[in-house]
């Protein structure tokens, strides 16, 4: 097996993330998915239902995103050694 690329799983992870943030963020204006919205609204400020809310998720997402993907890209390669 190979090894990640760890920046490479990172920037994935963060755009993976940071979208899927923005568009819930979108979404919930019409009251789908608004109750999660709040929940992760009390770790990401300024998140809420709307245009620019989505938009300060999708930030918080991709940094988010960013930093776990390089933490399971570095617990991945470090089980491939042991392996």
């Amino acid at each position: 097996m190979q090894k990640l690329d760890i920046k490479a799983f990172a920037i994935a992870a963060g755009i993976s993330w940071g979208i899927y943030m923005l568009f819930l963020g979108w979404i919930a204006v019409d009251g789908y998915a608004a109750g999660i919205v709040h929940i992760i609204g009390s770790a990401y400020i300024g998140f809420k239902p709307g245009f620019v809310g989505g938009i300060i998720g999708g930030i918080f997402g991709f940094f988010d995103g960013a930093v776990g993907g390089a933490i399971i890209a570095l617990i991945y390669n470090s089980l491939l050694k042991k392996k």
